[in-house]
């Protein structure tokens, strides 16, 4: 026993590190750039170069703070193309280009200086001052100037070095012929061999992923991109909700289909069990968000009957008495409750029946029916001990639904717990909440 508990321990270990690791990879490479997400602005090529210099000093330093500026890994496998320091250049587009320019030409230290060049010309159309005359000609420079930082091909550089030159400002010629320079060395000095040399990059321990995952095991999961909390504040309220009706909804389903299970194995073959099997299984198969809708738009106002309070509806006043607290909230529950049991009724109420129709024909059960005890006694008592089993081995699976919640139920009805919190998460693309969630 002790070997058995030691390898599924062991074995644990790995799983976590292997989930974790796709779990971080995904949150890395899922569209859109967090740090913008959080200073929610749009970038325009039209800023002024005092404004555009505060608004880049401020996504580095929120970069920082992220601690997206250091490397993803323990180590990078690349070619002799690659820059070991890759990962500083903050924006992910400018990342990929330099990183095609590199295998494309062979020679980062070029690479490195054309990169530097079309900042300082960038840099130097953003400082200009316009004027009546110069004003279209510098927007035009600086768009074409923007776009090279994405840009890779040979034949469209090109391209776009003859439109800029014909469109900049004398004043700032010289850099575009250092501009020019660097490009034309990059291409003169191409040295395609060394992209198939391998090598590989050490960085530490000061990486993104054991950042990452120290904080979690630490229980910090990293702030949200929609309102910059902590993310374990923002699960703090949504998970209480979901849990206690979870709870609730589980707890209903085992008091009403463990008896109907029982029933059922005991009337086996008559139309009584017939029907509640039929019954159960017509409800297993409706869907709960036709069915939420439905007691929506029907129970709850509008142009039928208002049994129910309409979801979103105003909030219970904090100071209001306890009684009318416990009172208003569970029959606001009444409808998220049934939706929430209804399709867990047949599965175990069927999982209850097989296992007490199996008890029944053992021979314990025919040695108490041999001494005469009630036939109630013999069920209630005696088969059902080890009819539970397999029922109570269903909460295992049953949980982990009980913490994430139900997407569907808890926007229909305008819950504020973990299924719409992640739904909301999706929309707005919150990657921390979303992989905490999971």
């Amino acid at each position: 026993m002790l070997r058995y508990i030691l390898r599924r321990i062991l074995l644990f270990i790995p799983t976590l590190i292997v989930i974790s690791l796709i779990t971080f990879f995904i949150s890395i490479n899922a569209p859109g750039d967090p740090v913008e997400i959080m200073l929610n602005r749009i970038e325009s090529n039209e800023s002024q170069h005092g404004q555009k210099f505060a608004e880049e000093k401020e996504y580095a330093e929120l970069r920082h703070k992220l601690g997206f500026d250091l490397p993803l890994f323990y180590f990078s496998l690349t070619d002799a193309t690659i820059s070991d320091t890759l990962y500083r250049i903050p924006k992910s587009e400018r990342r990929e280009t330099l990183k095609r320019l590199s295998n494309e030409y062979g020679n980062w230290k070029n690479v490195s200086a054309y990169y530097i060049s079309l900042q300082l010309a960038e840099n130097n159309l953003s400082s200009l001052e316009r004027n009546a005359g110069n004003s279209e000609q510098i927007k035009a420079a600086r768009i074409l100037a923007n776009e090279l930082y994405e840009e890779y091909d040979q034949k469209k550089i090109n391209q776009s070095l003859s439109k800029l030159s014909n469109s900049v400002p004398d004043s700032v010629k010289n850099f575009l012929t250092q501009f020019r320079a660097s490009f034309d060395k990059l291409v003169s000095e191409k040295n395609t061999y060394r992209k198939y040399i391998p090598v590989v990059h050490w960085y530490g321990f000061r990486n993104q992923y054991h950042h990452w995952l120290v904080n979690f095991l630490r229980g910090d999961f990293g702030i949200s991109y929609q309102d910059k909390r902590p993310v374990n504040s923002v699960l703090y309220g949504a998970i209480g909700k979901t849990l206690g009706i979870s709870l609730m909804s589980i707890l209903l389903a085992y008091l009403i289909a463990i008896p109907l299970g029982v029933h059922s194995a005991i009337k086996k073959g008559t139309q009584e069990e017939k029907t509640i099997t039929t019954t159960l299984f017509v409800l297993y198969s409706l869907p709960n968000f036709w069915i939420a809708t439905m007691l929506v738009i029907f129970l709850c106002g509008g142009d039928y009957l208002s049994w129910f309070p309409a979801p979103g509806g105003p909030p219970i006043p904090d100071d209001a008495p306890l009684w009318y607290k416990f009172s208003e909230g569970a029959y606001r529950l009444i409808l998220p409750l049934f939706c929430w049991t209804y399709g867990s009724l047949a599965f175990i109420s069927r999982q209850m029946r097989g296992g007490i129709l199996a008890s029944i024909t053992q021979d314990y059960i025919q040695t108490a029916r041999a001494k005469g005890l009630d036939e109630n006694k013999i069920i209630w008592k005696h088969a059902m001990k080890n009819s539970l089993l397999p029922v109570i081995t269903l909460f295992a699976s049953i949980f982990p639904l009980a913490i994430s919640g139900s997407f569907v139920i808890e926007t229909i009805f305008n819950i504020p717990g973990m299924g719409k919190l992640s739904l909301d998460a999706l929309y707005a693309r919150d990657y921390p909440v979303i992989f905490t969630v999971m």
